[in-house]
């Protein structure tokens, strides 16, 4: 198979275009009863596509914070950690619920008396992003409470309705059981795939949330294993590793900001998600592009991608990260779940109840198919105007979204692919 030139010569054509381019009434008939709840799936529906938007600087600010204090790998599910603030909101109270949702960016959502409306457009968006089955979506969210705390009923129940979220009783007293419960809670609820998530705990703790989720997708235009090589990746300008390079070409979409000074690379899954590579110029740090990633920016590059024929070389890799989500949200404006005014009496009357520990783990496997085996087929093309080729070869990010909402999933930063 012939290989084309140096792909970053496409970007160097995009560069240059980029110049040119600048209810109500109340019925009580049957009939009415059906029509209003005809409109209430309306409105989730419409609702649904606002939650994403609503959310997204949450989004993006939960990864540049991380990525603000960590030079390795990440990987994370923005998706995840929201949904499960969005668990505990339902048992906030007053200003400890005001701030979750303010930080989430959700208050314009709040419906007054309608406790289950966030949940109910979580549960939709959740829904609306796991129903295929060629993607694997295997997840855990758990409240851990210690064992003389009493959960209100309700709680418990919304939780369970919407998130498919448990409460589980440890004796945190107990570290030895406590992790094990914890750990195995985890391992049972993503069918093996996400590993350990506490390794310590806190004895005096009173209540911990964890959210853990494994992704894996098939690709719309899978790899071909014959074609996957042993190639060098470029983790720095003293450390060069050799990774197994997928290879394809096909018609793919690309983009080139010139501002930032990133190439854009869709790569889509089946069952509406896609991935976005963005790889920096080499004469660019990666962290440039960690404060870069906004939510302006990121609904820019999907809206400025073009479609053309590409030879596409990405490493194979696999993440497994895990992080305190008490380090990372009192920075991104929610505080109160943690001290010890905060107003939990919608989860348990205990006595100034608060968060202990939020700790959030996510893992992914990128190979040539997913989760299948790798497939021999190629789409065939002239050889007479041979493709450019883009070779992702030194640190990159990727964004896993949505497409339908453009609602980010998974966020990840690659800087040595040999690593989890």
């Amino acid at each position: 198979m012939k290989r084309g030139r140096g792909a970053e010569n496409r970007w160097a054509e995009e560069k240059a275009a980029t110049k040119m381019m600048k209810t109500g009434l109340l019925f009580l008939l049957p009939f009415a009863s059906l029509l209003a709840a005809v409109g209430r799936a309306q409105d989730l529906s419409a609702n649904v596509t606002e939650l994403a938007a609503k959310n997204m600087d949450f989004v993006m600010g939960l990864y540049r914070e991380i990525a603000s204090s960590n030079d390795d790998n990440i990987f994370i599910s923005p998706l995840c950690v929201s949904s499960a603030l969005a668990v505990l909101s339902a048992g906030a109270q007053g200003a400890t619920r005001a701030q979750v949702l303010q930080g989430l960016g959700l208050t314009p959502l709040e419906q007054d008396g309608q406790l289950e409306w966030i949940p109910e457009l979580f549960q939709k968006l959740q829904w609306a992003v796991s129903r295929s089955e060629a993607l694997q979506l295997d997840q855990a969210t758990a409240l851990f409470v210690h064992q003389r705390v009493e959960v209100e009923t309700a709680f418990s129940n919304l939780i369970k309705k919407f998130f498919g979220a448990d409460v589980n009783k440890v004796d945190f007293a107990n570290m030895q059981a406590s992790k094990s419960a914890i750990n195995d809670y985890v391992k049972s609820m993503t069918r093996g795939k996400v590993g350990d998530v506490v390794s310590t705990l806190d004895p005096q703790a009173m209540l911990m949330l964890v959210s853990a989720v494994f992704f894996q997708g098939n690709w719309e235009l899978p790899f071909s294993s014959n074609s996957t090589q042993e190639e060098r990746f470029l983790v720095n300008k003293y450390k060069v590793v050799q990774v197994p390079m997928m290879f394809k070409v096909d018609k793919y979409y690309l983009a080139y900001d010139p501002f930032v000074k990133v190439g854009v690379l869709k790569l889509p899954y089946q069952g509406g998600v896609a991935m976005l590579v963005l790889l920096p110029d080499k004469d660019v740090d990666y962290t440039s592009i960690d404060e870069a990633l906004t939510t302006e920016r990121f609904l820019g590059w999907i809206k400025k991608l073009k479609k053309i024929k590409l030879e596409v070389q990405l490493p194979r890799f696999s993440l497994e990260q895990s992080y305190s989500m008490k380090k990372v949200l009192p920075d991104l404006g929610i505080t109160n779940l943690f001290e010890s005014t905060a107003d939990l009496s919608g989860v348990s009357k205990e006595p100034a109840l608060k968060l202990s520990e939020m700790l959030h783990k996510a893992a992914i496997d990128v190979k040539e198919t997913g989760t299948m085996a790798a497939a021999n087929t190629e789409t065939q093309f002239s050889m007479l105007a041979t493709p450019p080729r883009l070779t992702i070869n030194r640190p990159f990010l990727f964004v896993i979204y949505h497409e339908a909402t453009s609602m980010p999933l998974f966020i990840g930063r690659v800087i040595d692919p040999t690593k989890k």
